[in-house]
């Protein structure tokens, strides 16, 4: 049978109010009973239920944070960022992969709701919908990260996706290409349209400049190799001189279906991705990137979720970072 906070103050001869104090506020306690009521929780494995009791004080210790996928490492680093700065807070945060997934996404913030979280971080799947703003009209303090809120009701932090979309392709014209491929999907996540957009803006500024697109079903490396394979497929002639994935995932995934065919990179496409996540510096060619802060906008989100917890009724703060063009073997300039 589980021991209860009064069997922890009978085997201690002490108050039940006692251990309370010895468990929240032991500047409150004298050494002795600090003391037997520690002895009595080793002797009796005692373990508090957290949960009970920030049911009763209405305020939990613990911050939500959703994020699109959790296979890929911008949100692996971006979810250490927050993390890191929770610790310093003595908060905690319970990671939630909606698997750009509606549904998935609905049910996390339901469950959040009722473990009554501090408050929530989000990268949603689509724009922002009723249950995330009823959710907050009902009390819990909610951040978009990796997304900007165009209505500025909600706090945001993000990074500028068209103009990294702008960046990647101006590089790859830089650099001599003519023939550029945009790939990646699926195309109601607002960050790869917004990519998309910027390629398209950089591409229609320029000369006998060519761009298509390619969408794929999700943004992992299955689906750039498979985008890597098709274009393998076409005749030397039809095929791009330069590839922009969407994100590093679909970008490896690329150079892998490439070189199953022998195409070499950059010497016939050049390719370039998004995020500069750890793996693309370590690719068997160095890719290109364009890098975003993701632990630093982990960070960031924390600290403004953390300032609406403190005054709910305080202005939303959209941060919005620059990206950076990390340029590697990936996009050698043409011969």
């Amino acid at each position: 049978m589980t021991a209860n906070i009064r069997d922890v103050a009978e085997r201690a001869g002490v108050s039940v109010g006692t251990v309370s104090n010895v468990l929240n506020h032991r500047e409150k306690v004298s050494p002795d009973a600090v003391r037997r009521v520690r002895e009595a929780i080793d002797a009796l494995g005692y373990v508090r239920n957290d949960a009970a009791r920030q049911l009763r004080v209405g305020r939990s210790s613990t911050v939500g944070l959703v994020v699109l996928d959790v296979r890929n490492p911008f949100f692996t680093d971006l979810a250490r960022g927050a993390e890191s700065e929770a610790a310093r807070h003595g908060l905690s945060v319970i990671l939630g992969n909606s698997d750009e997934d509606v549904q998935r996404e609905a049910g996390y913030l339901d469950l959040f709701e009722e473990q009554r979280v501090r408050g929530i971080l989000i990268s949603p799947y689509r724009e922002v919908g009723p249950h995330l703003r009823r959710l907050r009209e009902r009390g819990t303090p909610t951040v978009l990260v990796d997304r900007r809120n165009e209505d500025e009701q909600f706090s945001s932090v993000s990074v500028d996706d068209e103009l990294g979309g702008w960046l990647a392709a101006d590089h790859l014209i830089t650099t001599g290409r003519r023939r550029i491929l945009f790939t990646g999907g699926p195309f109601d996540i607002r960050q790869i349209i917004d990519r998309r957009a910027g390629a398209q803006r950089a591409v229609d500024g320029a000369d006998g400049v060519s761009f298509e697109t390619v969408p794929t079903p999700a943004a992992s490396v299955a689906d750039g190799r498979a985008t890597g394979e098709e274009i393998a497929a076409r005749a030397a002639e039809e095929r791009p001189d330069a590839v922009f994935a969407a994100n590093d995932l679909i970008a490896m995934g690329v150079l892998q279906g490439l070189a199953r065919h022998g195409i070499r990179v950059p010497e016939e496409i050049a390719i370039i991705g998004f995020d500069d996540i750890d793996f693309a510096a370590a690719a068997v060619v160095p890719l290109s990137s364009v890098r975003q802060p993701s632990q630093l906008m982990g960070e960031t989100a924390l600290r403004i979720l953390l300032s609406e917890i403190a005054d709910p009724d305080s202005d939303a703060q959209q941060v919005v970072f620059e990206p950076e063009l990390i340029v590697r073997a990936s996009t050698a300039p043409a011969a």
